[in-house]
This record gives C-alpha cells, sequence and structure tokens, in this order.
C-alpha cells in the first residue's frame, strides 16, 4: 500500500496574505505617531514660513508658527518635537555666546510651546554649529581647524542648562565630544534638572547625507573643513557600540543612531545589544531624495514614505526622528 503523501506544499506563506484582514493578523511590525519626534526650524520673525529649497515641504519657521506646528503635532498624536535654530549670523561668533543665550530662538521656542502645548515634549538640540562662526559643532582654537573637546563640553554644559531651564524635556547632545554625556547629566544634577532626559547622539557619523540640514540652519557656508575629526567614520560598526556602552554608563537615557537608513545595521545591533530606548534620525538627505523623488512622480511618495519609516521599527527602532512626521500621521491616522 502506497504512503499518503501531502499536497507540495504543505506550507503556503501565501495563505496569510491573501486578504487585508489575514495580512494584519500575521504583522511583526508597527507604525503609529508616537514612534516619531518632529524636527522644526525655528527662524527670526513673525508669520514666517520659508520653505528650505534643499528639502521641499519643509520650512523655517518664526516661533508663532511653529508653536502652530506644536498643536498639530501633539492633535496628530505625535509625542514630541524637537527644535533647531536658523540663527541670524550676526550672532554668530567665535565664543558662540548666543548658545545659552535665556531669549534665544531655541529657548523662546521652547518657553511658548511649554505654554501653549504643556503636553508636548520638546526636545533641543546640544550642539555649538548654530551659533558657531566657524561652522563647527565645538571651538576651533588650533590653527590646524583641530576642534577642542574639554572646552566645548564646558560650553555644552552652558547650553544645555539653559534649555533645560527654559523648559526642555529632552536634551540632544549631537557634538560627539567625548564626555559629554557625564558633564551634562552631573551639572542637570547638580542644578535640579534631575528629570531632564538625554537622548544621546550616541553614533553619528560623519555622513554626507547632511548637506541639506546644514543650509536650513544656515551652517553650510561657515564651516571650515570636515567633522571628520569627531564624527564617527562610516566604516565602522564596533566602534558605535562602545561609544553606546560609554553614553549608557554615563548617563544617558535613550540613545541616537544617525544618519537612519544607510545605518540600519548600526541600529540593529545597538538595540539587541543593549536593549535601551533606541532612536534613528532619518535625517536631511534621505529627506530631501524621497521627497524629490516623490515630487517627480518617480516613486509612490506616501508608500515609499510608510515603508522607509516601517524599516526604522524593524530594525529595532524605538521611534525615529522625522521630517514626513505630520504627514505620515496624517496617513496612519487614516
Amino acid at each position: 500500500m502506497q504512503p499518503v503523501q501531502a499536497p507540495f506544499p504543505a506550507t503556503r506563506f501565501r495563505r496569510p496574505r491573501r486578504t487585508p484582514a489575514l495580512r494584519a493578523l500575521v504583522q511583526e511590525t508597527t507604525l503609529a505617531p508616537s514612534d516619531f519626534i518632529w524636527p522644526v526650524f525655528v527662524c527670526d520673525g513673525d508669520n514666517v514660513m520659508d520653505e528650505v529649497p534643499s528639502m521641499p515641504g519643509v520650512f523655517r519657521q518664526s516661533v508663532d508658527r511653529v508653536v502652530a506646528s506644536a498643536r498639530e503635532a501633539h492633535d496628530l498624536g505625535i509625542p514630541a518635537i524637537c527644535l533647531f535654530p536658523y540663527t541670524d549670523p550676526a550672532k554668530k561668533t567665535r565664543d558662540c555666546a548666543e548658545a545659552w543665550n535665556p531669549d534665544n530662538l531655541s529657548n523662546t521656542a521652547t518657553r511658548a510651546i511649554k505654554d501653549a502645548v504643556p503636553d508636548l515634549a520638546v526636545m533641543t538640540d546640544v550642539a555649538l554649529d548654530p551659533y558657531n562662526s566657524d561652522g563647527h559643532d565645538g571651538f576651533v582654537r588650533d590653527s590646524d581647524g583641530y576642534v577642542v573637546n574639554d572646552e566645548t563640553v564646558e560650553a555644552l554644559v552652558r547650553q544645555a542648562l539653559s534649555q533645560a531651564a527654559a523648559g526642555a524635556d529632552i536634551i540632544g547632545p549631537s557634538d560627539m565630544m567625548d564626555g559629554r554625556i557625564g558633564a551634562l547629566r552631573t551639572a542637570l544634577e547638580a542644578e535640579g534638572h534631575q528629570n531632564v532626559v538625554l537622548l544621546s547622539y550616541a553614533a553619528k557619523y560623519a555622513s554626507a547625507f547632511y548637506g541639506p540640514f546644514r543650509d536650513a540652519v544656515g551652517a553650510s557656508g561657515a564651516l571650515k573643513g570636515d567633522k571628520k575629526g569627531y564624527q564617527m567614520n562610516p566604516a565602522n560598526t564596533d566602534e558605535a557600540l562602545r561609544l553606546v556602552a560609554r553614553d549608557l554608563t554615563e548617563g544617558a537615557d535613550m540613545v541616537m543612531v544617525k544618519p537612519g537608513m544607510p545605518y540600519l545595521d548600526i541600529c540593529r545591533r545597538v538595540k539587541d545589544a543593549f536593549g535601551a530606548p533606541t532612536f534613528a534620525y532619518q535625517v536631511s538627505g534621505e529627506y530631501a531624495m524621497l521627497a524629490g523623488a516623490a515630487r517627480n512622480g518617480w516613486v509612490d511618495g506616501e508608500r515609499v514614505m510608510l515603508e522607509s519609516l516601517m524599516a526604522f521599527r524593524r530594525a529595532g527602532c524605538d521611534g525615529v526622528l522625522t521630517y514626513f512626521a505630520p504627514e505620515a500621521a496624517r496617513l496612519l491616522n487614516g
């Protein structure tokens, strides 16, 4: 008697893909507006919406318009907004004193948002490049253009304390100086800001994908040299884990990988190794490529946007900084 053989194939992977309901039941990764932090650019003036030429659909906004964007974010279910100032070139100096001015653009916008939308988390950026006439994240003191570390860290502490005093919920050190997380955590504790979250740009690479951002904050023309002396070599992966381990030990609450899509392997390694809250920044160059291709009709903009954001979640990220945040949230909310 011949044995009864199961028809081939016994397992058909296409079965649960047949309908939207079945696909939803077996979906492994989810994406929601609560996974986003929305980066916005703040500028001087009233009722200003100035589109960034290299970032279609992204605007420099005056503080009043940023407050309106904060309300929009809250209504869409986006939990946090991140502020980046477009500083008047006349206020950019070698001593970067505008960075800790209590009334600079970032601090003014922080107070305005917290007054208008207190439940929305405000994230601020700690680095000197928006205020530095040399265009660097730290002080250039040597004739060869080298950015000094310890003196820069002292300035970053002053900057962060001014941001915490203005009401920032999350402080994001993006400078890549050694020892800055420990110095920031110690200073914040000493000044009574124990509950301020440090989201460290722990693995920030010296990437060519940042170009449009530097246009947006007015840093492109000022930059002398490059940032390879303090940002990471794109060829390195093990170093990223060492940096994350150090920053967590020094008091970081969350960690960031930047850029995002070209570094999804780093996101996965960080999440697997540490299990700490892990974020990625879908940076300006990534956004510009997708948004520009969509405007030209070369790709389906909505599908590509959501697919790119899902990739971060699939790679282990708990959230992502993305300029697509409001557009994606509207789609996800139906």
